[in-house]
């Protein structure tokens, strides 16, 4: 299938650039591209293929070495140097799926010859094929954390290891590392977040006459591939022709002392956190001067840099909206600009980033048809119609970035409400560190932070024999099962004879992530003496606990005379906490309907994914008011949950000196434990083991005397 043409696309050009750069200067880090779906982000990245040029690697190697010089640790290797020892190939963008093992990325071993015979047979990963190329990850977010730490780690150190039950294998891996991500399903952690060199928020266009030019072009695409691309051949040439020229230049471009006293007034203005901001901020400012045609990095490059290098840098919790407030980046550099009795800079200054040993074979096309680029501080073109013969700017600015209650439309909302108007939404109380609640028992789920269950990562429980694929091996289990059948075997010599059989895996236990789903009272009686706004804060303080442990969410909300899904179940905690900001309340309090609609979500959600195991979190005083016999309804769909075997939790709202108890006669009709709002402190927690402890060792002591 021919790829649809990096030039031809309209109205990305931070993208674009983005990727240039990281072309330029595979040192950037890569790119990690944020936005909404439909926006053409994978588009864009498969679209770089055609603009990498060839490959010369030597013949045979199964992990692309160079043959002008080969990496002295290939497994494949020793290889020779010199001509005549290489062959050429296209260059490579390869895929990592979502659900992809650890084996797949990094490779595997084949244990079996290894324990018979005494050598590492290695089968290479997506990262040997990745090397000198593109290794590119739709849904980074939706990644297991340890293949996300593993990625990076290879990425930043050029190089990936595997380790074995103590046979070790290195091989080099090079490569332009891109991501994508739709922020509605889930953020990466602000570890993981730092590792990429650049983000790009893309969103798409609003203006009509953009968008119909990029139906126009994709429909043409889609017609007639060949003719499309042919109409683009030219522009694609002279972007290979400007990247080439600009990773030459790269060595000689000076990045002096105004320029880095500038990157490093920005980066202890924003707050970011460690080193690795002005070192990409640096490289990033070297290949826009180099990419500009400039041997002297310029104020211009470090504005642009900051704007692609910063804004994930400084969310500091998942509720943060990425961004970068442009005025203050302004002043921040006009403060730090060389004064002109300073004088011009040295002509020594440091040099620029050049390649890392990266390929000649780096990425892509530039962000402008013809190859031609407007000066550096000319306005972006994403808000103007496209032109066939026409490209986007050099230098874009950063589109507005909209917090999640701009881009979440709220269940709630006025189009949604009863006739009479509903009480105005309380604001939101400070979060806290929550307590832990988890699932009881040991579960199978996905891999996350929350409850106890059998997974790939943790410590070793007991062997057992491959459910399927070899997991992690364990080689005492192995030996004791093999050694008994060595006489039979006809063993000679000191190699143990080994058969598939005998091959046994590790029993693993750590902690899975769970589906939290909150079932929230929103009825008038919460909303008394402005309880609302303690509860909220509650519920967000649990929504950041379940960020943290990598858990889905889910909100279900009841008031007047129904409950609603307010929010879906999703690894979004954004979209929760803005459903949850927006939140109104007043009404009657239908409890039985907000039971009974959980329980439905959870049944369709244990059909979609039936490893996950749920936690419902109830957030209510207990009262049931809305229809006939309320509280012996509510009973009753309490009893269908607890029959299910759904874990719960009640939130205990009640307050005033006067309580009826009902929140922990419904935790008991569940079959789950009730805590107050003081209770879900982990602070709380601490304070009355503390205090426990302390009387204990009072009364020791007392005795003792």
């Amino acid at each position: 299938m021919i790829p649809y043409p990096f030039p031809a696309l309209v109205g990305q050009e931070d993208l674009q650039l983005s990727l240039l750069l990281n072309a330029v200067s595979p040192a950037i880090g890569g790119v990690l591209v944020r936005g909404e779906k439909g926006t053409a982000k994978s588009t864009a990245v498969r679209a770089l293929t055609a603009l990498l040029p060839p490959v010369e690697v030597v013949a045979g190697c199964r992990f692309s070495c160079d043959p002008a010089s080969p990496d002295p640790g290939c497994p494949d290797g020793p290889h020779a140097v010199g001509a005549g020892t290489g062959e050429t190939r296209p260059a490579r963008m390869v895929e990592l799926p979502v659900g992809a093992s650890e084996d797949r990325l990094v490779g595997a071993l084949d244990i079996e010859r290894a324990l018979s015979e005494g050598v590492k047979a290695f089968e290479p990963g997506l990262l040997a094929d990745a090397h000198r190329g593109i290794l590119y990850v739709d849904e980074v977010n939706l990644l297991h954390d340890h293949l996300v730490d593993l990625l990076l780690d290879a990425a930043a150190m050029g190089s990936s290891y595997v380790e074995r039950e103590g046979v070790s294998v290195r091989h080099a891996a090079r490569f332009l590392l891109v991501g994508t991500m739709n922020p509605e399903e889930g953020e990466l952690r602000p570890q993981l977040l730092d590792r990429f060199g650049l983000t790009v928020e893309v969103a798409a266009s609003r203006e009509p006459e953009q968008r119909v030019e990029v139906v126009r072009r994709r429909l043409a695409h889609d017609d007639d591939p060949e003719a499309f691309a042919a109409r683009w051949a030219d522009e694609e040439q002279r972007l290979r022709e400007r990247i080439a020229a600009a990773r030459a230049l790269l060595p000689r471009v000076r990045l002096g002392d105004a320029a880095l006293r500038q990157i490093a007034a920005t980066c202890a203005a924003f707050e970011v956190d460690g080193m690795r901001a002005d070192l990409v901020m640096a490289r990033t400012a070297t290949a826009l001067a180099a990419w500009a045609g400039r041997d002297q990095v310029e104020q211009a490059d470090v504005r642009q840099a900051a704007l692609l290098a910063l804004p994930h840098r400084r969310r500091r919790n998942p509720f943060d909206a990425p961004g970068l407030d442009e005025e203050m980046l302004d002043r921040t550099l006009e403060e730090h600009a060389p004064q002109e009795d300073e004088g011009p800079e040295p002509p020594d200054g440091g040099p620029g980033d050049g390649p890392d040993g990266g390929p000649g074979d780096g990425p892509d096309g530039g962000p402008g048809d013809g190859g031609g680029v407007p000066p550096q501080d000319a306005p972006s073109q994403s808000g103007q119609a496209p032109r066939d013969e026409g490209g986007p700017a050099d230098q874009p600015s950063l589109p507005e970035q909209a917090g999640p209650a701009a881009q979440e439309p709220s269940g709630t909302g006025a189009g949604a409400q009863a006739p009479a108007a509903p009480q105005p939404a309380a604001p939101t109380g400070e979060p806290f560190k929550a307590r832990a609640l988890t699932v009881p028992g040991l579960g199978e789920g996905a891999a996350g932070r929350r409850s106890r269950a059998r997974t790939a990562h943790g410590r070793t429980t007991g062997a057992r024999r491959p459910q399927g694929a070899l997991g992690k091996l364990h080689l005492a289990a192995t030996v004791q099962a093999a050694a008994p059948h060595q006489q039979a075997r006809g063993r000679r010599g000191s190699g143990l004879v080994v058969r598939r059989d005998d091959l046994r895996e590790a029993v693993r236990e750590g902690r899975e992530g769970n589906l939290v789903l909150f079932v929230v009272d929103a009825s008038g009686s919460m909303a008394a003496r402005q309880r609302m706004s303690a509860v909220k804060g509650a519920v967000l303080s649990l929504l950041l606990d379940a960020y943290q442990r990598r858990d889905k969410v889910g909100m279900v909300t009841f008031r007047r005379g129904d409950a609603e899904v307010t929010l879906p179940p999703t690894s979004s905690v954004d979209a929760a906490a803005a459903r949850l900001e927006t939140l109104p309340t007043g009404g009657r309090t239908p409890l039985a309907a907000g039971l009974l609609r959980a329980r439905e979500v959870l049944r369709v959600e244990r059909l979609r994914d039936p490893a996950r195991r749920a936690l419902l979190v109830t957030v209510t005083d207990g009262r049931a008011t809305g229809g006939p016999e309320p509280l012996v309804r509510a009973r009753q769909a309490a009893g269908l949950l607890a029959a299910d075997g759904v874990a719960s939790v009640v939130v205990d709202c009640e307050q005033g000196h006067v309580r009826l108890g009902l929140a922990r006669e419904l935790a008991q009709y569940l079959g789950g434990e009730a805590v107050t709002l003081d209770e879900l402190r982990a602070d709380a927690v601490t304070a009355l083991v503390r205090r426990t402890t302390g009387a204990q060792d009072a009364r020791i002591a007392g005795r003792a005397a």
